[in-house]
């Protein structure tokens, strides 16, 4: 009988292996993700746009969920080039500075930063393409007009 339940688990590590791929590999269509909190930053001085910061795991289904089905969604996409988007691996010690900073206690969580690199608002938790799309309204009405410099300039 053991020998019948062996081949059921390894079947069932075969399967969870899709949902702990690289935490850098991002589907088709979604936005282009900094894997460093300090790159961010440098980029959002150069650029002035506000910031997208997600911490998230492999191992976390609500930030596979966002990962996977938000984050590239029909209805996310107009904001892909509004905001610099980080994601950041809660479980890598590279992160830890700014898991403190932004108190993350809970994943996914989702901080947004305006042009100046201050929070303006954060996320915790999962939602549904259409109220993350929403969220990100709200966060760029929040983060002002200087978000809207860097695009004139590049007109």
């Amino acid at each position: 009988m053991q020998t019948r339940f062996f081949p059921c688990l390894a079947l069932t590590a075969i399967c969870a292996l899709p949902f702990t791929a690289n935490a850098g590999e991002f589907p088709k269509g979604s936005p282009k993700f900094i894997t460093s909190y300090r790159k961010l930053l440098s980029e959002q001085k150069e650029t002035g746009k506000p910031a997208i910061v997600v911490f998230s795991a492999t191992w976390c289904g609500p930030c596979q969920t966002m990962k996977n089905k938000v984050y590239p969604s029909a209805a996310v996409e107009p904001f892909h080039g509004k905001f610099l988007w980080a994601y950041l691996d809660a479980d890598d010690r590279m992160n830890q500075k700014a898991k403190e900073k932004f108190a993350v206690s809970g994943i996914p969580h989702i901080e947004f930063l305006n042009p100046a690199g201050e929070s303006i608002g954060q996320q915790v938790g999962s939602n549904s393409p259409e109220d993350f799309a929403k969220k990100l309204e709200e966060i760029l009405a929040k983060a002002g007009p200087a978000a809207e410099k860097p695009q004139a300039a590049a007109k």
